[in-house]
């Protein structure tokens, strides 16, 4: 295969035929194992300094405090053996190719034989050594000539040179001048840009830079190219300089060689874009094999059974970064090291900077329960009860840590970093110092093998490091602070859910214990509804009040809003509640979030389990509710007597329910008053209906098929987001 068809339609595009052929020729005059290698970043940077204090058309000020400042600079690295050593390592040949530059242009030789003699004269050099060494002489030429230009008028060694060279006074006839020296300056700059360019070529870690790989292999084909250029450039300079003696005092300086420098800016800044490409190709490339590199070493880590935390707890903060303190202990405000969570029970609270403020409330206060030094599993523990002092180490052997999921290839804002510190200031566990400190690998580890998809999640680490739960925030909405005892294992999941039967008490478990003391009263009936319509909201609690007093039965109910509410709306609905005395509510939205956040963590917790949710009672009950929620425009609501006895429905089929009262009043004595509701429900139900049920996106526990819990229907799926299934039959 051809050298051309290897680099393929980028190079034809940076190269033209003429440089093609001449590439061939640079080929051949260099050595095919370049063993002269050297670090050329001193000579660079000393590079940069001349062209820094000679790209102006005034005077130096030697007095100005950053000129001192970057003397000082000079000295300390002049003391520094390998410095100065690296520098020695070319010395001999900048001073002996400065020279056959020199002696060439005086001779009049045309910019591209020379240049093509001295790449024969730098054969066995690297091409950023190459470079540099060219660099380096035209630096001293340019430099020795603007330090004479400097000190001509103060110094009578350089006046004398200055008249014996006749060069121009150059602040003198800095007008007439500066369009040819702001020519220069360009084309130094540009030249710089490669030249660093290539340095970072050549500075790429070579287990990842093998040349039969692309884009290794194209990047390299375009250094020769390049390096040609910028000798050219440098003899074009140099030229140009030592033309200036024939300037004299009263010369003009010609049009066309001003000229010729911006031609060649335009094309050395053309090898420079094209050339950073490439680079930047490079970097991905090599980025993407680490990444790729380290993800393994997660996976085989993650994998093996270790002694303690600390390998695992490193490699997820990414303590090799240099940063020996990468967590802020938030009861404190102070960094601290991943020492502090050694031989502890980790709960790594994952999420994006979108966590909502109802998650971060309710986690904060199921920890804060737990935390209680007299806390014991009782059964009925309300995470709500405030609590007013915070311990800052888990009594039972937890620490929690937030770790924050970024996106990497979106900059990060002055916006992203406040929203940041804003969170991190409402958390009293640990936290990330900052997202950067967490590895793309990690990332990527967290979302292909815990399945974090921007809904948090709570993964659980032994004190071994050894996940015993990828996902334990579930347990905490279904079972709040109970859960904790069973240590947050799949395997205490599962025995979760061997003890639970479905009913009120299950329903509402945790979150309003008023609920729990109307259940006490066996002939009490409770009412939950939910919806947004506040006209079918009237309609219903008024309904349900004369259907209640007219079969002589005590009741209560409770407003249990809507599932991701518009919560202006739901707020104006409370209040209207609350002013017009219709039922009892929760007034705080975080309440209504944990009731419908329970709901959901049921299904995903049997989902994640593995488990059979199609035959599933307690789910299929859920499933329920949240179709009603997601498919009823009106509401709905659910009747229950005690813990089991329950009626549900649709909001118009209930209330059609309650205004066909006398149809069914006759079966109440009979019956009881819940069965006689649900036989009129069922002579109500139709063959034509519309269930909707929307989850959110669950990254690899998406079932493929859900049944209507109404008419056993297969529900059709749609995915976005988040995850649609509809039951249409009309």
């Amino acid at each position: 295969m051809s050298r051309q068809s290897q680099q393929g339609g980028d190079y034809n595009q940076f190269t033209t035929s003429d440089d093609y052929v001449m590439m061939k020729q640079i080929l051949a005059t260099h050595a095919d194992c370049s063993f002269y290698k050297v670090n050329v970043r001193p000579h660079l940077q000393l590079i940069k300094e001349i062209f820094r204090y000679s790209t102006t058309l005034e005077r130096t000020n030697i007095h100005n405090l950053q000129v001192s400042s970057h003397m000082e600079s000079l000295d300390e690295k002049i003391q520094k053996v390998d410095f100065v050593g690296m520098l020695e390592a070319l010395a001999y040949t900048i001073h002996k190719i400065s020279g056959e530059i020199s002696y060439k242009c005086y001779e009049g030789e045309d910019a591209h034989s020379t240049t093509m003699a001295l790449f024969k004269s730098l054969s066995k050099f690297s091409w950023d050594a190459k470079v540099v060494i060219a660099l380096s002489t035209f630096a001293i030429t340019y430099g020795e000539f603007w330090l004479v230009e400097e000190l001509c008028g103060t110094h009578p060694l350089a006046k004398s040179i200055v008249l014996l060279k006749k060069l121009p006074d150059v602040f003198e006839q800095s007008e007439m001048l500066r369009p040819r020296f702001e020519s220069f300056w360009s084309l130094f700059n540009v030249m710089l840009d490669v030249t660093e360019s290539i340095i970072r070529f050549h500075e790429l870690p070579p287990q990842y830079t093998s040349l039969d790989q692309p884009p290794i292999s194209v990047a390299a084909t375009h250094i020769p190219i390049a390096v040609y250029w910028i000798i050219k450039s440098v003899i074009t300079c140099i030229s140009q300089i030592i033309g200036l003696s024939a300037l004299g005092h009263k010369s003009i300086p010609s049009t066309t060689e001003t000229s010729d420098l911006s031609s060649l800016v335009q094309k050395v800044n053309n090898v420079h874009e094209h050339f950073t490409k490439q680079l930047d190709l490079c970097n991905q490339y090599i980025d993407e094999k680490k990444q790729v590199e380290a993800y393994n070493r997660l996976v085989q880590l993650f994998e093996t059974t270790h002694v303690n935390n600390m390998d695992i707890l490193k490699a997820l903060f990414n303590y090799s970064n240099d940063d020996l303190q990468p967590l802020l202990q938030g009861f404190t405000g102070k960094r601290v090291g991943v020492e502090v969570l050694e031989k502890n029970n980790i709960w790594l609270l994952i999420s994006d900077l979108y966590i909502s403020e109802e998650e971060l409330t309710i986690f904060c206060q199921i920890v804060n329960k737990m935390r209680e030094p007299n806390y014991k599993e009782a059964p009925n523990i309300n995470p709500f009860r405030k609590i007013d002092v915070l311990f800052p180490r888990s009594q039972s052997g937890y620490q929690e840590v937030w770790l924050p999921v970024v996106d990497k290839t979106i900059p990060w804002t002055e916006a992203k970093q406040r929203e940041f510190d804003r969170l991190q200031m409402t958390m009293p566990w640990y936290s990330v110092h900052h997202p950067s400190l967490i590895n793309s690998a990690v990332i990527k580890y967290i979302k292909e093998k815990w399945h974090f998809n921007k809904t948090p999640i709570l993964v659980v680490l032994n004190p071994l490091g050894t996940v015993v739960n990828t996902n334990a925030l579930h347990m905490l909405w279904i079972w709040g602070s109970i859960a904790v005892g069973g240590d947050l294992t799949s395997s205490c999941e599962k025995r979760l859910w061997c003890d639970e039967t479905w009913g009120l008490k299950f329903l509402v478990d945790g979150i309003d214990e008023n609920i729990l003391h109307w259940m006490e009263e066996k002939e009490r009936i409770i009412f939950l509804y939910g919806g947004e319509d506040i006209d079918w909201i009237r309609k219903f609690t008024m309904k349900a009040r004369e259907v209640a007093k007219a079969a002589n039965i005590s009741f209560e109910m409770m407003y249990v809003g809507k599932r991701n509410p518009n919560k202006e709306l739901l707020r104006r609905n409370i209040d209207i509640i609350t002013k017009e005395n219709l039922s009892y509510c929760w007034k705080d939205l975080t309440l209504i979030w944990y009731f419908w956040i329970r709901l959901e963590s049921m299904i995903h917790s049997k989902m994640q389990l593995g488990e059979n949710i199609e035959n599933d009672p307690i789910i299929k009950e859920i499933m329920t509710i949240l179709i009603f929620d997601s498919s009823s425009e009106k509401g709905w609501a659910l009747i229950s007597k005690g813990s089991e006895i329950m009626a549900k429905a649709k909001g118009d089929m209930f209330l059609n329910c309650f205004k066909e009262y006398d149809k069914w009043k006759g079966n109440v004595d009979v019956k009881g008053f819940i069965y006689a509701i649900n036989d009129h429900l069922k002579q109500l139900r139709t063959p034509h209906h519309c269930n909707r049920l929307i989850l959110p996106g669950m990254e690899g526990m998406i079932p493929e098929m859900l049944v209507c819990t109404e008419c056993g229907r297969p529900m059709e799926k749609y995915v976005s987001t988040s995850v649609m299934y509809s039951c249409c039959n009309n």
